[in-house]
């Protein structure tokens, strides 16, 4: 029986600002941390060993959208997961996150560091991004951490507060610090370019903790290699989008880069970033914290992300961060219909 196996584009076509029948949803860090079938799988393997092992990698990718009724995967790793491969050595410890035992502080730290082969280095994300794209009725995005971010790991030691030894090592070294950002640039270039090479169909670079830096220091520090990033990964096709946690005062600067899509966190109303001359597709923004919250005041700020979101074309429907531990996947599950009948509902009258 040739049963025909319908793509759901939507989540491309918000990206585009294309016309769509309902707003697409996706969750970051959607697959895992919150599923019982995927705590079950980690009394068994820790979360490098289910990466690196391209089928279980797959299955927990694909499992949010096959229970939530997702209109995107994103693929399930960690930004971390290339460092090994420049001579980074990182763990990623229970409770604490990324940890790395030898941080750098010198510029001859930075020098050492190499170059990524990902058909050789991370062929094991590869395998995974082929094997969904064999699986998926979604679009598959895959993602990089962005030089910033990976570097404050890298300096700190692990994750930080107040990002005190990166801001340091910035000011202080600025020889060292930029051939840093040019160091990280060049992998995630080389390592992005890779994954939509294997079929990713959208990027999300996390630049997580560029929030922490004000707008005059991410113009000199940062913004330079991130528009060597998105300028070299926009002639790949796929949608680039950029997200960052308390990042409201960078977002114009990110507008500017060659990228498709906003994210936005939870702390930046959508109509707000609109009046702000965003105009390119945004991304978000419901703050993961009111998940555990009862139905109606999830529904209600659902809604009022929704009604804002619509007013121009270009608008996915995401948290304004990751997926927490307690959330419960029914509320999720809910939550994605809910936003799927209530944007119909709206376009439809709109297109009257």
């Amino acid at each position: 029986m040739g049963e025909v196996n319908m793509f759901n584009d939507m989540f491309l076509r918000s990206c585009r600002k294309e016309a769509i029948e309902h707003v697409p949803v996706w969750y970051m860090r959607q697959a895992g941390r919150s599923q019982p079938e995927y705590r079950e799988l980690k009394k068994k393997y820790s979360l490098e060993e289910i990466t690196h092992r391209p089928e279980t990698c797959a299955y927990v990718t694909k499992l949010p959208v096959d229970q939530y009724n997702n209109d995107a995967a994103i693929l399930y790793k960690d930004i971390m997961t290339p460092l090994p491969a420049i001579g980074v050595d990182v763990e990623i410890k229970k409770g604490i996150g990324p940890v790395i035992h030898n941080p750098i502080s010198t510029l001859e730290d930075v020098m050492k560091l190499g170059t990524i082969e990902p058909e050789k280095d991370v062929d094991f994300v590869l395998e995974t991004i082929k094997i969904l794209r064999t699986q998926l009725t979604v679009p598959l995005i895959s993602f990089g951490g962005a030089p910033f971010t990976l570097a404050s790991y890298m300096i700190e030691g692990g994750p930080s507060k107040n990002y005190n030894k990166t801001k340091a090592f910035m000011y202080s070294q600025n020889e060292a610090w930029f051939l840093l950002m040019d160091k990280l640039a060049d992998m995630t270039i080389t390592y992005v370019k890779s994954q939509i090479k294997a079929g990713a169909q959208a990027i999300q670079i996390f630049d997580s903790w560029v929030g922490t830096l004000n707008q005059e220091d991410y113009r000199k520090f940062v913004k330079p290699v991130m528009q060597r990033i998105f300028s070299e990964l926009r002639g790949e096709g796929v949608p680039l989008i950029m997200f960052g946690v308390g990042a409201r005062h960078l977002t114009q600067d990110w507008h500017d880069l060659p990228l498709d899509v906003v994210g936005l966190d939870w702390r930046y109303p959508i109509g707000e970033a609109r009046k702000n001359g965003i105009t390119k597709a945004v991304q978000g923004n419901l703050d993961p914290s009111l998940l555990i919250a009862p139905w109606n005041v999830i529904e209600e700020k659902a809604k009022a992300i929704i009604d804002q979101g619509l007013e121009q074309p270009g608008f996915i429907f995401n948290l304004g961060h990751g997926v927490f531990p307690e959330i419960q996947p029914a509320t999720l599950k809910r939550l994605t219909s809910f936003v799927h009948e209530y944007s119909a509902e709206k376009l439809a009258a709109k297109n009257q």
